[in-house]
């Protein structure tokens, strides 16, 4: 029973062994690069007394986290400018516009001694407008700042890189107006689900 016993611990510690370590300890950080896929939630209000749509779009995203503490990290988000059409009324093409969305965020990384690592953060958003266009008149879509809230998964493939999947949900509220007249406030409040490499320096 003794030999089985040994044999049976000597096995798992091996297993343990062959598992990646993907640790991150104060004074670590992160570089990620890969792609956010940006949903903006179906129902934008009400502009100009027609309902507004805001459709999807995937670009490029990158992420930097520095380690305050062990498994404690700030992250800065930041990507290429997402670009949404505009349609109000389900018909009317009310232009489009671009946008960057710079994110910093506190996470916590939860510790479980396996290749997998869940974390969760919380932090502020600043979303950027520009290049709007409209064949309707001038459109200028008001920047906006608000909350932001994630969830993630790490999987360990090195002890210094892992594949990441994770999902932000942004507060997003922006005044909109046509040839200087307000034509209401697109709730946007996308959700981002990205896929990355991150790798620990």
């Amino acid at each position: 029973m003794t030999k089985k016993l040994a044999a049976l611990t000597l096995s798992t510690a091996l297993v343990a062994l062959a598992v990646p370590a993907f640790s991150q300890s104060q004074g670590d950080w992160t570089l990620g690069i890969g792609v956010g896929y940006l949903d903006p939630k179906s129902d934008n209000r009400t502009l100009a007394g027609l309902n507004a749509e805001i459709d999807a779009d995937t670009r490029p995203i990158f992420t930097a986290e520095y380690f305050i503490r062990d498994n404690l990290g700030i992250e800065l988000l930041a990507a290429t400018p997402f670009s949404h059409d505009i349609t109000l009324g389900g018909s009317t093409d009310a232009g489009s516009v671009k946008h960057l969305p710079p994110t910093l965020s506190l996470n916590y990384h939860i510790p479980t001694n396996t290749a997998w690592k869940p974390y969760v953060g919380a932090g502020l958003n600043y979303t950027i407008f520009f290049d709007e266009q409209s064949s309707l008149g001038n459109l200028k879509v008001d920047n906006s700042f608000g909350v932001s809230l994630q969830a993630g998964l790490d999987y360990a493939i090195t002890d210094k890189g892992a594949v990441r999947l994770n999902v932000r949900w942004f507060d997003i509220d922006s005044d909109v107006t046509l040839d200087g007249a307000n034509i209401g406030t697109a709730e946007i409040d996308p959700w981002l689900i990205g896929l990355s490499y991150v790798h620990r320096f």
